[in-house]
């Protein structure tokens, strides 16, 4: 149902609740639509489940997106990065946390997709120190080969509300550490449980598709049963 009127004097464009309508302007025309719905909306176990999902991705990405990441394989990097994610665990977080963005570091986190051959690469550690160990051979990087270091961690914020946060710094070659001829990245912190990092392999306009690695195992609790009842519960139940 709409109704059309002529755009004379003072009109409030926008949804008024209160009146259970939608107005605004088109081709000189005030167009009023009725916008209130007579349905509850519809929220099955299922539907409750993709929502998280998507939720979660979509609180992830805020965090990355401002440092760039390269999704070079679709439309756009925002889209990539969420088809990506919908292979991640589903992260269960009530309606209070969900409220101000919370997000859980977890490993698989995508933060680069391209057409390079990705860089394997696992936490460790060499002669005693932490590291990140890679399978890149040093002898076959080539002089114009960039190596961009995203790091993931696990922080707190109000209402002890858990959100991850990134970072992301090239690389420099002499930072390297050489494990059986391949590239390593020695650092205490390589040990923290509540950060995550990926290599990205960077050349000219391409890049390799890279996930977080991480030992952090926080994520776990909210992905259980429980945690789903408990979140559906803050959101008044499935319907």
């Amino acid at each position: 149902m709409k109704i059309k009127q002529p755009s004379i004097g003072v009109e409030i464009i926008g949804k008024i609740p209160s009146l259970g309508v939608t107005k605004y302007v088109r081709n000189g025309t005030v167009v009023t639509r009725v916008s209130t719905s007579e349905g509850r909306r519809s929220n099955s176990r299922s539907q409750f489940i993709q929502r998280q999902r998507m939720r979660h991705s979509i609180a992830l990405w805020k965090e990355l997106s401002p440092w760039s990441p390269l999704f070079t394989e679709g439309k756009t990097a925002y889209h990539r990065f969420l088809s990506l994610a919908n292979k991640l665990p589903v992260a269960f977080l009530s309606k209070n946390k969900a409220s101000v963005e919370g997000s859980l570091l977890m490993p698989g986190i995508p933060v680069s997709e391209g057409s390079l051959l990705p860089v394997q690469q696992r936490l460790g550690d060499v002669d005693g120190t932490p590291a990140l160990i890679t399978d890149r051979n040093a002898g076959e990087v080539r002089p114009n080969e960039v190596f961009l270091l995203y790091t993931a961690e696990q922080q707190f914020h109000r209402e002890d509300c858990p959100r991850v946060s990134f970072k992301m710094r090239e690389v420099k070659r002499d930072e390297f550490t050489l494990v059986d001829g391949c590239l390593a990245l020695l650092d205490n912190d390589f040990d923290n449980e509540m950060k995550g990092w990926a290599l990205v392999r960077v050349m000219g306009k391409n890049c390799s598709t890279q996930s977080i690695v991480t030992r952090c195992k926080y994520y776990e609790q909210f992905t259980t049963e429980e945690a789903l009842e408990e979140a559906v519960k803050s959101y008044g139940g499935l319907k």
